[in-house]
């Protein structure tokens, strides 16, 4: 019970940080994370488990260059979860180090990046359905 206890006050206090106190910061991370979601959600929505192959990437010059597993397109929103947290991280660091512009552009770049997956997505799934 006491490791419990002892984690909560450590996140309590990594939260209570003026990075996470901040009206940008909270909003470009929700407005990211709720994008993302959205990506997972309409994945999950519209491509059902298949045995034969969906198309992966689609290039107007070639055409369909890519196929594969249903399940790899997952992969699309999970690169935007780790694009979400290393920027989310470096921002954090930045953001104590006194380079508040650098923390807030990193975070408007991951939202950027977000809006970008999920044109991917969108695309995708016009493509597959």
């Amino acid at each position: 019970m006491f490791v419990i206890e002892k984690t909560k006050v450590v996140i309590n206090y990594f939260f209570a940080r003026d990075f996470f106190r901040s009206s940008l910061v909270h909003w470009v991370l929700i407005a990211a994370l709720l994008v993302n979601a959205a990506n997972w959600g309409a994945i999950a929505y519209f491509i059902r488990p298949v045995d034969f192959p969906i198309i992966l990437h689609y290039n107007v010059y070639f055409g369909v260059d890519v196929i594969g597993a249903w399940w790899q397109m997952y992969f699309l929103p999970l690169i935007g979860l780790a694009i979400l947290s290393v920027n989310t991280v470096l921002g954090y660091l930045f953001y104590q180090q006194k380079e508040r512009i650098v923390a807030h552009l990193l975070l408007l770049a991951t939202f950027i990046v977000q809006i970008g997956i999920s044109i991917a997505v969108a695309s995708l799934l016009l493509i597959n359905y």
